[in-house]
């Protein structure tokens, strides 16, 4: 079976990316572009794809919400246990892509990625609310399960469990920050002529460039 998507694919013309107009600090410059993604109501504008890798190079992606922005990098929450636990776990490099259609933009970031403070997971923790407190003391993400029932029975157990009770964070569950050393801003443009302007940290300074499209 073969298709063909080109007929299809719009052109871009909505705005411009020039290297003398982005802030020097990338961190800034992206803290602006997801500013705009929301005043513009994005689907999801903290939605981002996580790219990890064993360390012999399997990939793997999915998506995550991005729940904090620092001077440091881009925080994350998951289970220690999941799949891409393990991954961080064994490989610490990793990468992110922010995609919004109605600005025609994307950012590509790549960095090493560690845990976080417990403090800083326990504080986010606590302000979720309690259902969602309860499914993270599941256990289960990325494993192989019999059936939704086998889930739920699951969740209603922790649920009876903490009945009356301060539910505290699970020791293996907390948060992830990517520490970027290399972030890119993709503006479309008309005949696949794409901005595109990359930081890249050089002795902890960074670089700025502009790549071809």
């Amino acid at each position: 079976m073969k298709k063909e998507f080109e007929s299809g694919i719009q052109e871009y013309k909505l705005g411009k990316l020039r290297k003398k107009d982005v802030n020097p600090n990338p961190i800034v410059q992206f803290e602006k572009w997801l500013d705009e993604a929301i005043s513009k109501k994005e689907k999801d504008p903290t939605a981002m794809a996580l790219a990890t890798a064993t360390p012999d190079g399997k990939l793997s992606c999915r998506i995550v919400l991005l729940r904090e922005l620092n001077d440091k990098g881009f925080i994350f929450y998951s289970s220690y246990k999941s799949w891409k636990g393990k991954q961080i776990m064994l490989n610490h490099y990793g990468a992110l892509n922010f995609y919004w259609a109605r600005l025609e933009r994307q950012v590509r970031i790549e960095g090493y990625i560690e845990k976080v403070d417990s403090n800083i997971s326990d504080k986010f923790f606590n302000s979720r609310t309690r259902g969602r407190k309860l499914g993270a003391w599941i256990m289960l993400q990325s494993r192989k399960i019999p059936n939704r029932e086998y889930l739920e029975n699951l969740f209603e157990e922790q649920k009876n469990n903490f009945d009356g009770k301060e539910i505290p964070r699970p020791a293996d569950w907390g948060g992830y920050i990517l520490k970027p050393g290399r972030i890119e801003f993709w503006q479309g443009r008309e005949n696949r002529l794409h901005d595109r302007i990359m930081y890249e940290k050089k002795n902890m300074r960074w670089q700025i460039h502009r790549l071809a499209p």
